[in-house]
Parts: structure tokens; sequence; C-alpha cells
């Protein structure tokens, strides 16, 4: 059901784009969405695939801050893993599948596919300094009293 002879912009796979965000959370199946939908002239998607990445953004810094500021528990990591499951499983239905969907019906499997090293790279670069930020942050809340360093 592709429109025959229509230029296809060069995308990334949105349905690996959505696997990817398993490892990299829903931020990045959103960004890299982002970027398909400005290059298939789609700016009110793109927008709306950006409030899912501050949207995210927004949801992990929280999970985030009550890991840091409550004492450690079996309830605090399940909700930890739980969350971040169900924010990829609302984000992917709400609107990731949508490309997916979108791309096939218009383009089939015919479309130029832009390169995966540069968003893998940045997105494990980003990953690392997230561990890292997360780390140094936890030695200085120790440091400063504000958690105990008895587990």
């Amino acid at each position: 059901d592709h429109f025959e002879g229509e230029a296809a912009p060069p995308l990334w796979n949105p349905t690996a784009a959505g696997a990817w965000s398993l490892l990299f959370t829903p931020i990045f199946g959103a960004f890299l969405h982002m970027q398909n939908w400005k290059a298939l002239g789609q700016p009110e998607k793109a927008a709306a695939s950006k409030k899912w990445i501050f949207g995210s953004i927004a949801f992990i810094a929280a999970i985030m801050a009550l890991s840091l500021l409550m004492p450690p528990s079996k309830a605090m990591e399940r909700l930890s893993n739980l969350g971040g499951i169900i924010l990829l499983i609302v984000w992917y239905y709400a609107i990731g599948k949508s490309q997916q969907t979108y791309v096939a019906k218009r383009f089939g499997k015919t479309y130029p596919r832009r390169g995966w090293a540069t968003p893998l790279l940045t997105a494990l670069g980003i990953a690392i300094a997230y561990f890292v930020f997360l780390f140094l942050l936890g030695i200085l809340l120790v440091a400063t009293g504000v958690i105990s360093d008895t587990l």
C-alpha cells in the first residue's frame, strides 16, 4: 500500500528505535522518532515526540531522586524497574508504534536508512555520564550527611 515512486527521506528505522529504547529508555526512541517526523514533514508529530522526551526525562529524574533520598528497599527497586517498563510500554503504544505504521504504509521497507553509529554511541556516552553523575551525587550526599552510608 505504499506510494509508488515517492521519494523517502533518510530515516532511522522506527522499529529499531523502539527496540533500542529497551536499553536506552524511551528518551532515545522519542528523540529519533522526533527527527524522523521532522524529516517526514510532520511538525505536530515531531512536537508530540519532543513532549515525550521531556516527560521521560522528568519521570526518570523523579525516580532517581526517590532512589537517592529514600532508604534502599525492595519496594523502591521494584518501583524503579516497573516504572521504567511502564514508561516504555506507554510511550510505544501512545506514540511510538504510530511511526512504524506510518513509515511501513507510506514507504514499505524501501526507504533510505540513517546510520546507527552516532545515535548509539551518543546514547552510550549519555548513559555512562548518567551513572557517573549518580555515583558522584551519591558520594556527595553521603559526605554531607544527607543520606547514610550504612546499607
